[in-house]
């Protein structure tokens, strides 16, 4: 119960903290895909959708290559901070929001594409600027697809296995998260382990998935 109970803390904080990271950059480039067209746009969605496709093994090592010790971000954060990123909590927190990410952009630039543009029109006759047309108009209307956006990149956040083991190690009680944890008992053969934090999990993600319908369903 003290091992399921530390994964859980560390795997929460670990993917409250990406889940910020995800919603905002998700949700800002979400409304600028949705609503601006530029040269690159459909190429600059297809590589921030990349996560989704590729392999979490290769995910993970561009990771390590971009944020190791000998890259200049890696080298960045250790003089600014005094310690490396990688094998860190916060390094997991990094692998789970760029693994996250693609679920919140996609969810949110479709949520935001059904939003009547007559709505945003009346509001520039209003005089009111492009931000605040943002915040109080189109935002509010594509609500509930961005909640449920923000709730499957908290479930992929709290589920990474792969990405955040290449990036952040398996260091109990330091970056052992559930899956990871739960990888690690079935090696070590301690099945009662590794059911009671499977259970969790799956308590955990049925319950996203849950808020997630009702979100859809919700009217808007």
């Amino acid at each position: 119960m003290v091992l399921a109970a530390g994964a859980l803390e560390l795997s929460l904080r670990v993917a409250l903290c990406a889940t910020v990271l995800t919603t905002v950059f998700g949700v800002g480039g979400a409304y600028m895909l949705a609503r601006h067209t530029f040269p690159g746009s459909r190429a600059l969605e297809s590589i921030a959708t990349l996560p989704i496709v590729l392999p979490p093994s290769v995910l993970g090592y561009y990771l390590l290559v971009v944020l190791g010790a000998r890259s200049p971000i890696g080298d960045a954060y250790e003089s600014v901070f005094g310690g490396p990123l990688v094998f860190t909590w916060q390094g997991a927190v990094v692998a789970a929001a760029v693994a996250s990410f693609p679920f919140c952009l996609r969810t949110a630039r479709s949520a935001i594409s059904e939003v009547d543009v007559r709505y945003e029109h009346a509001a520039r006759t209003m005089g009111l600027k492009e931000w605040r047309i943002a915040a109080q108009v189109t935002l509010p209307l594509a609500r509930n697809g961005i909640f449920a956006g923000i709730a499957l990149a908290f479930a992929r956040a709290l589920g990474d296995f792969g990405t955040t083991l290449l990036v952040a190690g398996n260091i109990p009680g330091q970056t052992q998260t559930m899956p990871i944890a739960i990888y690690d008992a079935v090696q070590a053969g301690r099945d009662s382990d590794a059911l009671e934090l499977a259970l969790i999990l799956s308590v955990v993600a049925l319950a996203v998935l849950v808020a997630v319908s009702m979100l859809e369903r919700r009217p808007a």
